[in-house]
């Protein structure tokens, strides 16, 4: 198994390439998307699909160009399908300077459903309080977990639709529950483990 990182935009958001052999996901392509394309070229990979943690203006912003430049799907949360066509929702009409914008997403997850690409396997499960749709992404023994649960912290409760109460019951339910040596790749930062946030994270001590 292949995990590329690619930090993007003024935000340094992380997209991640995961790839086993020629098989290949892209998790959340923000910006810079001829970095993005030109990574996956390198990598002689061929990309199956593109999975959305969350749909704000940071973590959707190549989505079109990504999805064109491979004629691969997009997946994203039901209930931020919307959000992707609208500035208001994914903030980029209150945080950037050009309003941003991906067309409809052709597939919604199904929660707890396990998806086979290829050779890539993984599950989908809600970690909602960053904003209502968010969602992390189970690996077997790593974690995509978009900006719920970050080395030392959590994901912005503050913005519209997010709860704190609601982030931290979904990370201890669906993260904290893995065992303690799963790796955390998140959406901003470096990579954690379950164990090491458990045991250090302020939000949780």
């Amino acid at each position: 198994m292949h995990i590329e990182k690619i930090p993007n935009g003024a935000l340094q958001e992380n997209c991640y390439i995961i790839a086993d052999g020629t098989d290949a996901l892209i998790i959340d392509p923000g910006s810079e998307a001829e970095r993005i394309i030109a990574t996956i070229q390198t990598l002689k990979v061929i990309p199956q699909a593109i999975l959305l943690t969350h749909t704000h203006h940071d973590h959707i912003g190549a989505v079109d160009q990504v999805r064109d430049a491979f004629s691969i799907p997009v997946y994203v949360h039901e209930s931020e399908q919307a959000w992707l066509n609208n500035p208001e929702m994914n903030l980029s009409a209150q945080f950037m300077s050009v309003p941003v914008t991906a067309r409809p997403a052709e597939f919604e997850f199904t929660l707890y459903k396990e998806y086979d690409f290829g050779k890539l396997h993984f599950k989908v499960v809600p970690t909602p309080g960053h904003s209502f749709g968010s969602v992390s992404f189970l690996f077997g023994d790593f974690v995509i977990a978009g900006d719920a649960l970050f080395k030392g912290s959590v994901g912005r409760p503050d913005l519209p639709t997010g709860n704190l109460d609601q982030l931290l019951k979904g990370i201890r339910t669906e993260l904290f529950s893995l065992p303690p040596e799963t790796i955390v790749y998140a959406g901003h930062g470096d990579d954690t483990t379950i164990g090491y946030e458990q045991k250090t994270n302020p939000y949780f001590n």
